[in-house]
């Protein structure tokens, strides 16, 4: 019905214009012939109406773009001191926005101005005021906090959609369907506004002051190295998100800063959330920063290299914690899970018990080899590296998934790092034994209590529990390197092979396996644990088989 009514007032148009053309009787140009005044007044008429359609192609492009499609999309505004500009951004929004978003959420961040009056204001006489919602927070929250008590705000009040848009008008909020609408197609999770990519004339014909276009791209280009992604701009605060994926992301130990939009990026990139940019015009106006410059750009160093020390396991920072892994695959020359890789070797059908998150288990099956897994986690995060996967309880041994394994036949079974955690491991072993065939090598890794550094700490009477490592928390069991082989002996394993892994020193340093600091320091360690394994070694690694019955 609307698409017809455009297109009838579009042929009026024509129409109107070519009868004033044809029928009226122009004054002939002084130079040129009646029918040239025909012919130029024809080019008029062809210009006009060209116009026209593309003026009406625009709108209907427009409403295209804003479409809902039956998401729940709304508008989270955030200000601070913005009483001169929030009347003129929630003006320049685009009637069909208005029309189809469900909520625009006005957020103070306790501004000293009168911004939260006249918001309220704003809300009782702009038409669209039943879809404005004003709140003003106490106590400053700081950037990114303000933005957290939106996005939480709106994922509790069932939204599918939200975009940032800054009260001070630095952002053009003509531009909001452009970058909400890949999120409703399904295109993207998140859309950020780029002022970077030039089709607008580019960030400084726009104003941007030329210090801040320099840092912007150093800033970027530093990122992009970082977090291996390809991104124009990662410092525009005009942003779309899709709200299932923000309600994944946990925000709770997040920056209240401005480095906050760092943070969320390095998170979506984590969660492989799809992140696309739209172009978007620059514009600088009379509006006050309030952000630090030099405290911003050290802020977003600072968090990518927290970012990568926690993934890496070296240290949990909190606002990245959930993505640090407790018991992260050893990979220095001399360690227990490279000493296992060269045990295991290729082509093997293993059963890894205590596999956790399935980040060894994913090494081993790019080596070709079927890996079924055990751990008490409903699902590990690489649970496609497994064959198959049994929830269990080890602390009650096999009990709940025994049979199921039987049903299977395996050339290795790996106890690693797993029986100095439980309260019986003498059944977990027996059970293992038993599932055991006459092929079956059973490869185990315990701590051993007798390293030198912990000796070293006993001298002066100490005896701390970490996070990880011999003195792991969570640890119930102690073994010395001879008081284990005796304990798997009297439990029924004949020792084939027994081995000794050395101190990890890249994750106790936080550096690269392949840092000459660490590579010197491990090349030492493994020499002196050859020669002293009950001293120097960090774990007891042995491999071996049932027992034959007599």
């Amino acid at each position: 019905m609307h698409e017809r009514h455009r297109y009838n007032v579009q042929h009026f148009f024509i129409d109107w214009c070519f009868e004033r053309t044809i029928h009226r009787s122009p004054k002939p140009t002084p130079g040129f012939a009646i029918g040239e005044n025909v012919i130029m007044s024809a080019k008029l008429l062809e210009k006009r109406a060209a116009n026209t359609l593309r003026s009406s192609k625009q709108f209907v492009e427009n409403e295209l773009l804003s479409n809902n499609h039956g998401k729940k999309i709304a508008i989270l505004i955030v200000t601070y001191n913005a009483v001169t500009t929030l009347a003129k951004v929630l003006n320049r929004i685009p009637e069909v926005v208005y029309q189809n978003v469900g909520k625009i959420l006005i957020f103070d961040d306790a501004s000293a101005d009168a911004t939260y009056e006249l918001a309220l204001g704003l809300k009782s006489t702009l038409p669209h005021a039943e879809k404005i919602d004003v709140f003003k927070h106490p106590k400053n929250l700081g950037y990114g906090g303000n933005q957290k008590a939106g996005y939480q705000h709106l994922i509790k009040e069932g939204y599918d959609i939200a975009i940032l848009l800054h009260g001070d008008g630095q952002y053009a909020p003509e531009f909001l369907a452009e970058l909400y609408h890949p999120i409703v197609i399904k295109e993207a999770d998140a859309v950020f506004g780029s002022r970077m990519m030039g089709d607008y004339g580019g960030p400084l014909r726009g104003g941007m002051p030329i210090y801040k276009f320099v840092g912007n791209r150093i800033l970027t280009g530093i990122a992009n190295f970082s977090l291996g992604t390809n991104m124009t701009e990662f410092h525009s605060g005009y942003r779309a998100y899709n709200l299932h994926a923000l309600k994944n992301i946990c925000m709770d130990e997040m920056t209240n800063d401005f480095h906050f939009d760092t943070e969320i990026i390095v998170k979506l990139h984590h969660s492989n959330y799809k992140i696309m940019e739209r172009a978007i015009p620059t514009y600088y106006g009379d509006e006050i920063c309030y952000v630090n410059g030099f405290k911003y750009a050290k802020n977003v160093v600072r968090s990518l290299y927290r970012y990568h020390q926690t993934v890496k396991a070296n240290t949990v920072y909190p606002e990245y914690q959930e993505y640090y892994p407790h018991y992260p695959v050893k990979s220095s020359f001399g360690s227990s899970h490279v000493i296992a890789s060269e045990l295991v070797g290729s082509n093997k059908v293993v059963l890894d018990i205590g596999c956790g998150e399935g980040l060894f288990a994913s090494q081993l099956a790019s080596k070709g080899n079927t890996v079924y897994g055990v751990d008490q986690l409903e699902a590990p995060k690489n649970l496609q590296a497994l064959k198959a996967y049994y929830k269990a309880d080890l602390d009650q041994g096999l009990d709940s998934c025994l049979e199921e394994l039987k049903k299977n036949s395996y050339d290795y079974i790996l106890l690693m790092d797993i029986l100095e955690h439980l309260k019986d491991p003498t059944k977990l072993l027996q059970q293992v034994l038993e599932l055991a065939g006459p092929d079956t090598l059973i490869l185990c890794s315990v701590p051993n209590v007798a390293n030198f550094y912990v000796r070293f700490g006993l001298l002066f009477g100490q005896f701390n529990y970490t996070e990880r490592g011999i003195l792991d928390k969570t640890h119930l069991r102690f073994w010395t390197r001879s008081s284990f082989l005796d304990f798997v002996e009297a439990n029924g394993l004949a020792v084939a092979k027994k081995r000794a892994s050395i101190i990890p020193f890249e994750l106790v340093l936080g550096l690269s396996n392949q840092n000459i600091i660490s590579r010197t320091l491990n090349l030492g360690m493994r020499a002196v644990t050859k020669v002293m394994p009950s001293l120097f070694g960090y774990q007891t690694i042995v491999l071996g088989s049932p027992k034959a019955k007599k």
